[in-house]
């Protein structure tokens, strides 16, 4: 650590040299700077630098480094294990950096290191384009897609990391790099699931595809007919075109219109089919669903950027999450599945989902670091609450989620789903071979692990 007066002047120079603004703990708007999208998370750095530019960033990146502060960084900040701030470090936000550059005729967007799933969907709109992006439009583009990326498309056009084309990168060495399949192909890869690891992505370009429809029916359900609505859904995604996608939900019953107010409040089952297509096409797959009693629908066509604030989360809740990736769904699974929710924390903004694979997902390029690509489904659990004194209720929840699930889990898993949950879950996120790897490219472009607050890959 640097001595007091090195210190000062360091953080009076950068003030002076960051377009941006700077927050050190006795500023106003300290505390709002670092608030995550976690209310357990409760952390306060030495300083806070709200980078405008490159520049900027490499500005702090070089502070950092000559202060010898541990450096966090700041996307979107929903990290649920609140890996985008830290405590006496120095946190580098991104959130002013949201700029969208859209393509049209090379079909390729890029999105600036601190744009949000809205920032690039909202752009994508008017050109009837989009890629596969996160299910919450205030999540970051940047986390989720070096993390590997699934959302509502991916089953049509595969994981967000099977659509990138160039990164833009400042790494700890405070150095530029432009990273693709001609450049820097090794950490081109390595990104493609690796996350923060490598350095600071100021900039991300992808592939996009033509979506001139898309449509949706979700449906909700008492939970006395889950088992049934879970069997149907189940047989209906076995045939169904890469096009349909969606998930099973558990969930409390929220305030809309289109819920019954005697049901706010309740536990209900949700079935929502997303098709990346028109509405009879989507209709006539979700008839075994509509056959089901249900007790409120909304079906139809919605632009796909509307879809994506469908269940943005509610700010200043309390967070754990985690999550399996399954062989399958059988009846005994479904059974427990369904018998969980029973246990599931309500009325809060918790939800218990199924999520399909398939389609694009498994065909996609299997050399990248994401082994769940093969699995059929995965199980998400994502408990969220208010009260602190509901904390241990809330976290044994998703831990007996994950108990159940283990006689058909694959031991795979997508990062962006879990929180810290110790260095063999994130070998099971990049895979075994893949981690000897990734600790290679590791070495070469980040040797001190200066980028360390993330799913870490310590530095062969």
């Amino acid at each position: 650590m640097a001595s007091p007066s090195k210190a000062g002047a360091a953080l009076a120079a950068l003030r002076e040299d960051l377009v941006g603004d700077v927050f050190a703990p006795s500023d106003p708007g300290y505390d709002e700077a670092r608030t995550v999208f976690n209310a357990m998370i409760d952390r306060r750095p030495a300083v806070i630098a709200q980078c405008v530019s490159e520049d900027d960033v490499v500005r702090a990146v070089r502070f950092g480094r000559e202060l010898d502060l541990p450096i966090a960084v700041r996307g979107g900040g929903h990290s649920v294990a609140g890996m985008a701030v830290n405590d006496d470090g120095l946190v580098i936000d991104l959130r002013h950096m949201r700029a969208v550059a859209v393509d049209p005729v090379a079909r390729a967007v890029r999105v600036a290191g601190g744009g949000t799933m809205s920032d690039l969907d909202r752009a994508c709109e008017p050109h009837a384009l989009a890629t596969t992006g996160g299910r919450a439009s205030t999540t970051g583009v940047g986390g989720f897609v070096l993390g590997g990326g699934t959302g509502w498309l991916d089953r049509w056009c595969g994981l967000a990391v099977d659509n990138l084309l160039g990164v833009d990168l400042v790494t700890a060495d405070g150095e530029r790099v432009h990273a693709s399949a001609d450049e820097h192909p090794d950490l081109f890869w390595a990104l493609h699931g690796g996350g923060g690891n490598f350095g600071i992505a100021t900039g991300i370009t992808l592939r996009l595809h033509s979506l001139p429809d898309f449509s949706i029916a979700l449906l909700l359900y008492l939970p006395e007919f889950g088992p049934e609505v879970v069997r149907t859904y189940r047989e209906l995604m076995a045939h169904a075109p890469d096009e349909a996608s969606g998930g099973i939900i558990y969930l409390t019953g929220p305030p809309e219109e289109f819920v019954p107010p005697h049901l706010v409040g309740s536990l209900l089952c949700g079935a929502l089919l997303t098709y990346a297509g028109p509405e009879q096409d989507m209709r006539k797959l979700a008839e075994p669903l509509l056959a089901l009693p249900h007790e409120t629908e909304v079906v139809g066509a919605m632009p796909y950027a509307d879809v994506q604030c469908m269940i943005d989360d509610p700010p200043g809740m309390r967070n754990y999450w985690s999550a399996e990736y399954l062989t399958g769904i059988p009846d005994p699974y479904v059974d427990l599945y369904c018998a969980r929710a029973e246990s599931m924390p309500v009325p809060t903004g918790t939800i218990h989902v199924l999520f399909p694979q398939g389609g694009a997902i498994a065909r996609g390029p299997h050399e990248y670091p994401v082994p769940y690509r093969d699995a059929p489904w995965a199980v998400h659990p994502f408990a969220m609450w208010e009260d602190p004194a509901d904390d241990e209720r809330g976290i044994q929840w998703v831990r007996d989620v994950r108990a159940d699930a283990q006689p058909w889990s694959t031991g795979d898993v997508y990062l962006n789903f879990i929180g810290d949950e110790g260095p063999d879950r994130v070998t099971a996120g990049v895979g075994a071979e893949n981690a000897h790897r990734l600790a290679e490219v590791k070495g070469r472009y980040d040797p001190d692990n200066v980028f360390r607050f993330n799913h870490n890959i310590r530095p062969a």
